[in-house]
């Protein structure tokens, strides 16, 4: 049998605190969940990577265990930045279909390796049954279509990244 107070206390705590959700599991098959989010379907649960137990030290500091640099106060362990890409995106400006080419057959607008100028048309975008040109809102070289043709795109997906400098 569930005892109701004992759940209400549980909710109080969690509701009160950072912590998103709870599962407890009683020996007796009794299983409690409490979440502050509501669950969404389809979601993958990743598990982080364990750390290395904490050791104390004689100082009174806790330390990283055997095989771990240990990392002094006020010391930020540095992460390999990734290179900054100097290419600039093209979005879409609206939902609708992608079509590299102006009509089905025909040679696309652009490929990668192309050099564009602003003002260029780029791909078509359909909304609607209206057939929207794209322009480049850059000068460069093609570097990257990320869209495919006559698929759907979003407003504001990246269609291409054009490198200013090539």
């Amino acid at each position: 049998m569930i005892d109701l107070r004992y759940v209400k206390k549980l909710i109080e705590i969690i509701d009160e605190s950072t912590v998103d959700s709870i599962e407890i599991t009683s020996d007796k098959g009794m299983k409690i969940r409490i979440s502050k989010s509501p669950q969404q379907r389809g979601t993958v649960q990743v598990a982080a990577p364990m750390l290395p137990p904490l050791v104390p030290t004689s100082l009174g500091r806790v330390t990283p265990a055997q095989g771990m640099p240990a990392v002094s106060e006020g010391e930020v362990p540095s992460a390999p930045e990734p290179p900054k890409s100097t290419a600039l995106e093209v979005k879409s400006p609206m939902v609708g279909t992608y079509y590299k080419s102006p009509e089905p057959g025909a040679k696309a607008y652009v490929a990668v390796g192309d050099r564009v100028s602003k003002g260029q048309i780029l791909c078509i975008i359909e909304a609607m049954k209206i057939m929207n040109e794209i322009e480049s809102e850059y000068s460069g070289v093609i570097k990257e279509i990320l869209a495919q043709d006559a698929q759907p795109v979003e407003y504001g997906q990246v269609l291409y990244k054009i490198d200013p400098n090539g």
